[in-house]
């Protein structure tokens, strides 16, 4: 009985490996022993190479990490970006197309360019509609395998598919040229002693940085805290900006890559921190490829020891841009939330202290420090300090990111910044904070975009994604179309969430809402739900209700 037991042990249930699949993915992933918090990036390779995961080479990788293969496919079958091949199924085609569906590109024609695209482009090329891609200035976009189209017509996609699929690398500042200006000298001090830690804090705490992710935490505040949590204590950078209209990150980081690194090994100094993780959405390879290459500069010539740096690479799920969600995302699981507390601080990555950042806060942090904190708090309007990145999409004629003073107005933000409204539109509706921030009336263009401003409307500034509709626009079907990439991204953990957002998205999507019931379903979703995707869910739909009743006239 004991040897039939010790003989069971370790094996693979069910269906048995080929050795084939065994020696293809040992060719591909290297020699064991395989990381179980790497079976993300195993994943990715393998999808890379044969572009979708066959069940074979999921059977095969459970058996070298020693796993069930239930947990390799509960892992995979999370993610939107793992294309899952069951036995007896065709491998997908050479070409991926992915036509971006969120808000902006759906104003400007999405849908009818993903028609075009299914009725002109070859049989062996594949079309799915996506949530945001983080390019919302430049919509409609399509992604072409890795390569982004703005702008994006069907004859600029017929030409792509032809031609070159793979990241076109943006014009950015690169390690050299960094150093040269000056970076990474700050560093240099922090770890010489010259520039102490706790003067690095208070600098921060009295400049008024906050986390720019959406949550809004002092930033001098968090890396206090982390300091007196016991050691070791880890980083992880959130680069899963997800948030249908925003790109501010994506926007920094093909630009000046350096200035947000030198901030996070800063931090790493501060808070004595010698392991960080930077995980980066998969829509960004350009970015990727990029911080592969910078990194390695780093490594090369570093002016500074170094703290252990991993670039982790997320897989299709906007879930992630939850701390804890893209903790677990990290240590190689499927992408749930976690229920606090614990917090992240206390018990976050590994079970370890964890200092979580958005990518934005770090940015700032070289630029704060050589300027003095006042040069940063003395910006802003109507009583608020600092500087906002604000992504503007939507009907204007300079959409992108605008760098402008906390407490503008939207209407100050267009007319300053934005070049105006387009010609032919006039405002009619704004959203001030992406998807989930909710929807105001252009009644209400004169409030002040910042932190804790917006929340007696029914509003949130978040990650300061602005999104401009017009006259010619509907802030009813605007308010379905998020609601359908709530639907979408919930990760199913929790009830109101995951048959809330369905419920209200089939209700939305009816001619006459059901006030009433959408009335209840938004109280269960923001009161029961695990995290902030439930929670928020509902404000397009409340605000929808409330400012825009003519659009609901015939409704009864």
């Amino acid at each position: 009985m004991a040897s039939r037991q010790a003989a069971r042990k370790g094996r693979v249930r069910g269906r048995r490996t080929t050795t084939a699949a065994t020696d293809e993915i040992k060719a591909l992933l290297g020699p064991l022993p395989y990381q179980r918090d790497l079976l993300i990036e195993y994943l990715h390779a393998i999808q890379d190479q044969y572009r979708c995961i066959h069940a074979d080479h999921m059977v095969a990788l459970a058996e070298c990490m020693s796993l069930s293969m239930t947990e390799i496919f509960e892992v995979a079958s999370f993610y939107h970006h793992f294309d899952i091949v069951r036995e007896g199924e065709a491998s997908p085609p050479q070409i991926t197309v992915r036509v971006c569906e969120s808000v902006t590109c759906a104003l400007f024609g999405s849908e009818a360019l993903a028609a075009q695209l299914e009725s002109s482009l070859a049989p062996d090329v594949r079309i799915q509609k996506v949530p945001c891609v983080g390019r919302c200035h430049e919509a409609p976009v399509a992604v072409v395998g890795q390569r982004t189209v703005g702008a994006a017509s069907s004859a600029a996609i017929q030409q792509l598919c032809a031609g070159a699929t793979t990241a076109e690398l943006p014009d950015y500042q690169d390690y050299h040229a960094y150093r040269a200006g000056g970076g990474y000298t700050l560093l240099q001090q922090c770890h010489q002693g010259a520039c102490r830690a706790e003067d690095v804090i208070t600098a921060l705490s009295d400049s008024g940085l906050r986390g720019l992710g959406g949550a809004g935490f002092s930033v001098g505040r968090k890396w206090s805290i982390l300091r007196d949590q016991p050691a070791p204590r880890l980083m992880a950078v959130n680069i899963d900006e997800g948030e249908p209209g925003t790109f501010k990150d994506r926007h920094y980081l093909e630009r000046d890559p350096h200035r947000f690194i030198e901030g996070m090994l800063i931090a790493a100094s501060v808070v004595d921190i010698d392991h960080c993780y930077i995980y980066l959405r998969d829509e960004y390879a350009a970015c990727r490829s990029v911080l592969h290459k910078e990194l390695e500069a780093l490594r090369a010539d570093p002016p500074c020891k170094l703290p252990r740096i991993e670039l982790r690479r997320g897989a299709g799920a906007y879930i992630c841009g939850e701390e804890s969600a893209m903790i677990e995302s990290i240590e190689g699981k499927r992408g749930m939330p976690r229920l606090r507390p614990p917090y992240v601080a206390e018990v976050g990555l590994f079970g370890r202290p964890t200092l979580e950042h958005n990518m934005e806060s770090l940015y700032w942090v070289r630029e704060i420090l050589e300027k003095g904190a006042a040069w940063f708090s003395a910006h802003g309007r109507r009583q608020r300090s600092g500087l906002r990145s604000f992504s503007v999409s939507g009907r204007v004629n300079k959409a992108g990111v605008h760098l402008a003073p906390a407490g503008i107005s939207v209407r100050e933000l267009i007319d300053e910044y934005c070049g105006g409204m387009l010609d032919g539109h006039t405002l009619y509706a704004y959203f001030p904070g992406g998807a989930s921030g909710g929807i105001l009336p252009a009644s209400l263009d004169h409030l002040p975009l910042d932190f804790d401003t917006l929340q007696e409307y029914g509003c949130f500034i978040g990650s300061a994604a602005i999104i401009i509709l017009s006259e010619h626009d509907s802030a009813r079907s605007a308010a379905h179309n998020a609601m359908k990439f709530f639907e979408h991204e919930s990760c199913g953990q929790c009830t109101p969430c995951r048959v809330g957002t369905a419920k209200a998205a089939m209700l939305m999507g009816r001619k006459h809402w059901d006030q009433a019931l959408l009335g209840e379903l938004a109280v269960a979703m923001q009161d029961a739900s695990i995290c902030g995707l439930g929670q928020a869910a509902p404000n397009p739909l409340r605000c929808a209700i409330k400012y825009f009743p003519d659009e609901f006239r015939s409704d009864g």
